[in-house]
């Protein structure tokens, strides 16, 4: 069994779902269900006897110890995180506590368990620790990507929570011989994405009519890469990435957002065209938000040539992918979209005129 912490979210369930359909190692799944996590992303999951799902926090160590020593997890995965950059500006400390705090509770929790194990047992454990490209900074225009000796550099409450959790991984495993490894990711779209992040809220404006906000001039860039192929890298990496070495997930898909957006419009207007006009006359520049990075881009060579993963999809298969799964699923999007994410979405856009200075 492995455990997977944060596997009601939006990475974490295409995770699980992928581990299951992959092979019959079982799952025990750890998450809060706080905003973003969803049991409906794993709803076909019920009934299923590889499937243990359990609601708690990776901040609570008595529970943490009981489900270790119950189950006894070969490996964990560590997905569980804050990680909306807007919501980090508005309220640093719960990503202090969540992915700071709560990492090092992990970490302890899981090093008192590994040095319970017998040998052969103790030798196979592995903590995955899944962060992002955020804690690298902001790269110039033409710079080189992001390697894994690349200086950390956050420029937000979010990026900067993240680091913290990356140092004290790197720390457990120096110190205490804890057998980890790490992986940053580039910027995951896919099914299952919650409507605050670029790509998921953009369709379902558009679908409602609504503007798409684009903070600034919509030039700033980043690396994509389709969920699933970000699901293959971690198993990957599980499977047979040395350890205490940090692996970049990339899908090789640099891209501005205004063109995301338009790519967006695009297929939408082929997909469900909107009566009223092309969809791109909903997009709207809206007040950049603090200290926006303005690109980042990952160099993802060392994974395939240590591991031999690439991603299978291209932005332009991965996007159709998701635009088409977001009109196959309205009732997700209108069960997700509740009072309470309306009132962020208020909150943080509302208050960005369109023609403030950029």
């Amino acid at each position: 069994m492995i455990l997977v912490t944060g596997g009601a979210g939006f990475i974490g369930s295409n995770f699980v779902l992928d581990w299951l359909a992959a092979g019959d190692e079982p799952v025990l799944n750890l998450d809060a269900l706080t905003y973003a996590g969803n049991l409906r992303n794993l709803e076909s999951l019920t009934g299923d006897p590889r499937h243990v799902f359990v609601r708690g926090d990776i901040g609570d160590r008595a529970l943490l110890d009981s489900l270790l020593a119950r189950h006894r997890p070969r490996a964990i995965v560590h997905f569980a995180a804050e990680s909306h950059v807007d919501r980090s500006i508005h309220g640093p400390a719960e990503f202090m506590r969540t992915n700071v705090q709560g990492t090092f509770t992990l970490l302890e929790a899981s090093r008192a368990h590994w040095a319970t194990l017998p040998s052969g047992e103790r030798e196979a454990f592995r903590f995955h620790h899944v962060s992002t490209d955020e804690v690298y900074g902001s790269l110039a225009p033409g710079a080189p990507a992001f390697t894994e000796s690349h200086a950390y550099e956050p420029n937000s409450p979010y990026s900067a929570s993240k680091a913290a959790s990356d140092h004290l991984v790197r720390a457990w495993h120096h110190t205490y011989g804890l057998p980890v490894v790490t992986t940053n990711c580039s910027n995951n779209y896919g099914p299952y994405h919650f409507p605050e992040k670029l790509i998921p809220l953009m369709i379902v404006n558009a679908l409602a009519g609504k503007p798409l906000p684009v903070y600034g001039d919509g030039q700033q860039i980043r690396d994509w890469l389709y969920v699933s192929d970000h699901c293959s890298g971690i198993r990957a990496v599980l499977a047979g990435g040395q350890l205490g070495e940090t692996y970049n997930i990339g899908g090789w898909n640099e891209q501005a957002n205004i063109d995301i957006v338009r790519s967006i419009c695009t297929l939408l207007d082929e997909l469900r065209p909107d009566p009223a006009g092309p969809y791109e006359r909903l997009i709207t520049h809206v007040a950049d938000r603090p200290g926006h990075d303005r690109r980042y881009a990952i160099d993802a060579r060392k994974i395939e040539r240590e591991l031999g993963w690439r991603p299978a999809e291209t932005f332009q298969s991965g996007i159709r992918k998701t635009v088409q799964w977001y009109l196959d699923h309205a009732d997700w999007v209108a069960e997700v979209q509740s009072g309470g994410y309306r009132d962020w979405v208020e909150q943080n856009y509302a208050r960005r005129s369109p023609n403030a200075p950029r």
